[in-house]
């Protein structure tokens, strides 16, 4: 039965997927989101980021600290009510996301060593960028806000990590027999 799974490419790729996904949803769900250290850390990080660009634009930034609850910081330019970066909008799934599909995807170690902490730098750096635009839109047009924040900046972000992901599985990922992988397809 082993042999069966890890000789069937597939299979093997599929089980490897769920068995990261069960050790994440461990790990995320039920000990690292209920700390909250994790999503506080990386929440404070964007809105901190976040607040120097638009403060490098010329407005001024509203003072988070004295607006940001336990679960939620608050982000965006001085006489807007700003944005909510809950734990949902901080980029920490869409990490474990693109570092779980380059684990579980072929290629060699060390590629994969300097890869992820790239990817996931770039990952943020859209979300800052995300973040300052939609504070931006705030500004200056808030009723297209709940458009642009949940269909914009949605596949923007995602196309990116798509990107990440093509250009790993074409350029890094190397397969030992892709036409065993085509065969097992058929």
């Amino acid at each position: 039965m082993l042999k069966y799974i890890t000789e069937n490419k597939i299979l093997f790729f599929l089980l490897k997927a769920f068995g990261l996904y069960l050790f994440w949803y461990m790990l995320y769900d039920l000990w690292l989101h209920p700390k909250g250290n994790l999503d506080n850390i990386v929440s404070n990080n964007l809105a901190f980021l976040s607040s120097l660009i638009i403060s490098s634009l010329g407005f001024t930034p509203i003072d988070s600290a004295a607006i940001s609850t336990e679960n939620i910081t608050v982000i965006g330019i001085d006489g807007t009510h700003g944005l909510w970066v809950g734990d949902a909008c901080n980029g920490i799934t869409l990490f474990a996301l693109f570092v779980g599909f380059i684990i579980v995807y072929p290629g060699r170690i060390i590629n994969k060593l300097w890869f992820i902490p790239i990817g996931m730098l770039i990952i943020h750096i859209i979300n800052i960028i995300r973040i300052v635009s939609l504070c931006l839109i705030v500004f200056y047009a808030p009723d297209a806000l709940n458009f642009n924040h949940t269909y914009t900046f949605t596949i923007i972000v995602y196309a990116v990590v798509f990107g990440l992901w093509l250009l790993w599985s074409n350029k890094y990922a190397h397969f030992s027999r892709l036409s065993s992988i085509e065969k097992q397809i058929q």
